[in-house]
């Protein structure tokens, strides 16, 4: 397990092989350490800036053999989003290091919590947070899979579509509230009577009755979540998330017997 000693160590000498590499003209800092927010268990957050984008493959490729043989890599992964490539490595120290490499021109904050260490930024440009007709869009599709995959006595889809109704009905709470929405960071942050409306949509065990309730508690949530969102689309749905609920007792009240 690693210390926090350890991280910043890491840190400390992954900035120094950027900075005398000639091929990136910038570095910085971002996530919880721009903000004083580290604590036990935060990963370390850069980015970097090459200069040519001809030579961004070539950059990716020695920086992560350098992380491979002097921080004792055991696997990465890519994740891209528009120009940027972030490249997520495990230590074998369990330490997450995430490293975003951009094109210089490309090389700007997205996000509040960016500091620069060496070189320049292009203006910066945060990303706004997810779009509500987007969370609500998904919202209600998990909720259809979700009663089908009950009916189907699918259980474990059910659990996870269950989930992803309740994950996106707390993201647009946190929108509402000012809290970050994006991977779950600001759902420890609302407040009770927020999240209590939801605790009896978390599975406890799994078959088709505890299922089918908690199924009618995330639905209601999610239906309070959207009117707080949106009242008039809110209107517009909720005769359909109703029925969906409804629908699926009916269904389940009739295969009883038999079951």
């Amino acid at each position: 397990m690693f210390t926090p000693e350890n991280r910043d160590r890491v840190r400390s000498e992954l900035l120094e092989y950027a900075a005398k590499d000639n091929r990136i003209s910038a570095a910085a800092i971002t996530g919880s350490a721009t903000t004083n927010h580290e604590d036990r268990w935060s990963d370390v957050d850069l980015a970097f800036g090459v200069v040519d984008d001809a030579q961004l493959v070539n950059v990716l490729s020695d920086c992560t053999a350098h992380v491979y043989d002097k921080h004792s890599a055991v696997h990465h992964f890519d994740i891209r989003s528009g120009a940027w490539i972030y490249r997520v490595f495990l230590l074998a120290n369990t330490l997450q290091v995430d490293i975003a490499f951009v094109a210089s021109t490309e090389f700007r904050a997205l996000a509040p919590t960016f500091r620069i260490v060496f070189g320049e930024a292009q203006e910066s440009n945060h990303l706004p947070p997810p779009q509500l007709v987007y969370l609500i869009g998904m919202g209600w599709l998990y909720a259809l899979h979700a009663r089908s995959s009950i009916a189907r006595n699918h259980l474990w889809q059910a659990e996870f579509m269950i989930s992803g109704v309740r994950d996106n009905a707390l993201a647009l709470a946190c929108i509402r509230l000012g809290l970050p929405a994006a991977h779950g960071r600001g759902f420890d942050l609302l407040p009770r009577e927020v999240t209590d409306q939801f605790e009896g949509s978390l599975i406890q065990e799994l078959n088709r009755d505890k299922l089918s309730c908690a199924f009618r508690t995330v639905v209601q949530g999610f239906l309070n979540e959207i009117k707080g969102a949106d009242a008039q689309l809110a209107g517009r749905l909720q005769a359909a998330l109703m029925d969906m609920t409804e629908s699926l007792s009916s269904t389940l009240s009739k295969r009883r017997p038999n079951s």
